[in-house]
């Protein structure tokens, strides 16, 4: 647990029932790497994917939400097991919006995970908006969390430790592999 995690962000935290989150810049570190060929690279961080795991494993819902496309951020997402993937999408607030209509989940239930302005807009629609140190300031100043971490570099990890710490289930997520050294 982070000094920084106090009792307002607990509060927003403990109600999340789904998490979204942008992919460039949140789950990778932003860049876009291009190979000679033109083929797209992104690096992901296996601490993000883990996090991410946890979260479903406790029953949190997670979903992505990014304006590109991408076949790379598609394999990824599968291998995760995240079934709620919206690619090419740059309204986020509309594209969330539609995610939950059917879902019976209240804004002040979501997560939502952004770090530049088309972001903005369902940041601020969730109940809790996280945002990185990487990401563009106006993002960061609208957020109710930034993180420690860089975006691409344990950023989401942090995020789902809040949210399972916030619902008294991060000790219990840890106490398998404290019971169990390598």
């Amino acid at each position: 647990m982070h000094e920084s995690w106090g009792d307002e962000l607990k509060k927003k935290a403990a109600n999340v029932r789904l998490i979204a989150l942008d992919v460039d810049g949140i789950m990778s570190d932003g860049r876009l790497y291009f190979s000679a060929n033109g083929d797209e690279l992104k690096a992901f961080n296996i601490l993000d994917g883990l996090g991410l795991k946890q979260l479903m494993n406790a029953g949190i819902t997670v979903a992505v939400i990014t304006g590109r496309r991408s076949p790379l951020t598609e394999k990824r997402m599968s291998d995760l097991g995240i079934a709620h993937l919206m690619q090419g999408r740059e309204d986020k607030k509309v594209a969330l919006q539609e995610l939950v209509a059917d879902m019976n989940i209240a804004p002040e239930q979501i997560a939502y995970m952004g770090d530049d302005l088309p972001d903005l807009p369902a940041l601020q629609y969730a109940g809790l908006g996280i945002s990185v140190p990487n990401g563009y300031w106006l993002v960061r100043q609208q957020a109710d969390y930034c993180t420690l971490a860089q975006g691409g570099y344990g950023a989401v990890r942090e995020a789902c430790d809040l949210i399972l710490w916030a619902q008294n289930r991060l000790q219990a997520t840890l106490q398998h592999y404290l019971n169990n050294p390598l």
